[in-house]
């Protein structure tokens, strides 16, 4: 577990994963365009919806930035600089 500046407790911070992997609720970024997603609990349990599929010609890869998918912005914005991630949020 790293712990940043007492007002995160983050698991697997910084660790980058296939989109279509995700398992773990919390707040990404997009390796591809900078973008914030938002994964909640519930959209990663079995039978519930919106269902999310990204395909291309290559894997889409994101960066988990904390466990708490409602991450304020200005909060996933400094985790994204000090991870020296190109944003777009």
């Amino acid at each position: 577990m790293v712990t940043i500046k007492k007002e995160f407790e983050v698991r697997n911070f910084g660790a980058q994963v296939p989109f279509d992997t995700l398992n773990e609720p919390g707040t990404y970024v997009s390796n591809w365009t900078g973008h914030l997603l938002r994964i909640p609990e519930e959209a990663l349990k079995a039978g519930h919806s919106p269902m999310i599929q990204i395909k291309g010609k290559e894997q889409m890869f994101v960066t988990k930035l904390s466990d708490d998918p409602y991450l304020s912005i200005g909060k996933a914005r400094m985790i994204a600089a000090d991870l020296d991630i190109a944003i777009n949020f």
